[in-house]
C-alpha cells in the first residue's frame, strides 16, 4: 500500500466517523476498523450457517435495502436490527441507513471490505450487513388475525423460489406466508436476498406441518387453492365464475415435483395457470406471482372479500 493510499483511507475513515457523530442523542463511534479477528466478526460469520442461526436466533441481512427494512422493524417492542456492519464508503453512502440503524439502537462497526466480504454470503458485497433478530410468527397468530390472502409453501427446496415468492406475496397484498415443515429454511441468506426487504414487511410462520396449516386455514374461513400445473381448475375460469373473492390461500409445490397427490387432496380446488402459448411450464415464483395477483383483483373487485369477519 502507497502512503497516498494510507492517508486517504484514513481521511476516508474519519470521514465516515464523523458521519457516524452526526447522529444526535447517540454514543460516539470508535474511529478504529473492526478487526477480521474480531469476536463479533466471527460471531456474524457463522450465521451463514443454518444451525447457528437456529442456536442464536439471528440472521443476515445483505445490502441496503434489506438493512434499510431491518433498521425499521420491530417485533413485540423490540428492534429486530442488532448490529451494523459498513464500509467507510458505505457508511457515507448511506448515512441514512447507519442513523436509522444507531437509532433502533443497533451497534454499528465500520469495517474494512475484507471484513464485509467475510462477514456476507454474495460474490459483490454491497457494504452493508446486518445481524437481525429472528421474526417468524407463531401460526396461531396468524390464523388470529383471520387473512384474507395467504401463500402456503409445502415442500419449497429452493431459498432463491422461496424468497421470491415471499416477495411477490408481499407485493400483491398478501397478510401472511406459511412455510410447511419440509420447506427450505426462512432465514437462508439466498431466500432473505430475494425477498428484497420483504421478510420484514408481513407475518410469516414457519415449520408447519402441511396439513395443519390447511385445517386452521380452513377453519379460519379460507378457501384452499392448490396451484399445479395438472389442475383441473383453470385460473381463467375460476375468475370467470366469481369464486375468488372470498378468503384465499394458495398452496404452492416443490420446484422439481409440485405437489404430491395427498397435498393436493387437502385444497378445494386444484387450479393451473392456463399456458396461452407454446411455454412448457411456468416455474414456481411466476406461478405464484400469476396466482396471488389474481386473488388479489379479484377480492378488490366490487362485491369482492374485505374481511373474513363479514358476511
Amino acid at each position: 500500500m502507497t502512503v497516498r493510499t494510507r492517508r486517504l483511507s484514513g481521511l476516508r475513515v474519519r470521514c465516515a466517523v464523523n458521519v457516524l457523530l452526526k447522529v444526535k442523542s447517540m454514543p460516539p463511534a470508535t474511529p478504529e476498523l473492526i478487526s477480521p479477528r474480531s469476536a463479533r466478526v466471527a460471531a456474524a460469520r457463522r450465521l451463514a450457517k443454518r444451525n447457528f442461526r437456529g442456536k442464536d436466533r439471528l440472521f443476515l441481512a445483505e445490502g441496503p435495502q434489506a438493512v434499510r427494512e431491518a433498521a425499521g422493524h420491530r417485533t413485540g417492542g423490540t428492534d429486530t436490527l442488532v448490529e451494523l456492519f459498513a464500509t467507510v464508503e458505505a457508511a457515507e453512502r448511506y448515512a441514512d441507513i447507519i442513523g436509522d440503524a444507531r437509532g433502533a439502537g443497533a451497534r454499528v462497526h465500520l469495517a474494512s471490505e475484507e471484513v464485509i466480504a467475510d462477514i456476507s454470503t454474495t460474490v459483490t458485497p454491497q457494504g452493508l450487513v446486518g445481524v437481525c433478530r429472528f421474526l417468524d410468527t407463531p401460526f396461531e397468530e396468524i390464523l388470529a388475525a383471520r387473512p384474507k390472502l395467504v401463500a402456503v409453501l409445502a415442500n419449497v427446496r429452493d431459498p432463491g423460489n422461496a424468497g421470491t415468492v415471499l416477495r411477490c406475496a408481499d407485493a400483491a397484498g398478501a397478510e401472511a406466508v406459511v412455510l410447511t415443515d419440509a420447506s427450505v429454511d426462512l432465514y437462508n441468506p439466498k431466500a432473505v436476498r430475494a425477498s428484497v426487504g420483504s421478510h420484514f414487511h408481513l407475518p410469516v410462520a414457519v415449520g408447519v406441518p402441511v396439513d395443519r396449516a390447511v385445517e386452521g386455514l380452513k377453519a379460519a374461513g379460507v378457501r384452499i387453492l392448490a396451484a399445479d400445473g395438472a389442475g383441473t381448475d383453470d385460473l381463467d375460469d375460476e375468475l370467470d365464475k366469481g369464486t375468488m373473492g372470498g378468503p384465499t390461500a394458495w398452496v404452492f409445490g416443490n420446484e422439481a415435483w409440485g405437489l404430491p397427490e395427498d397435498t393436493r387432496a387437502l385444497a378445494d380446488a386444484v387450479v393451473r395457470v392456463p399456458i396461452h402459448g407454446k411455454a412448457e411450464s411456468l416455474n414456481l415464483a411466476t406461478a405464484a406471482a400469476v396466482c396471488l395477483y389474481a386473488s388479489a383483483r379479484a377480492q378488490r373487485a366490487s362485491g369482492g372479500c374485505r374481511s373474513v369477519t363479514e358476511s
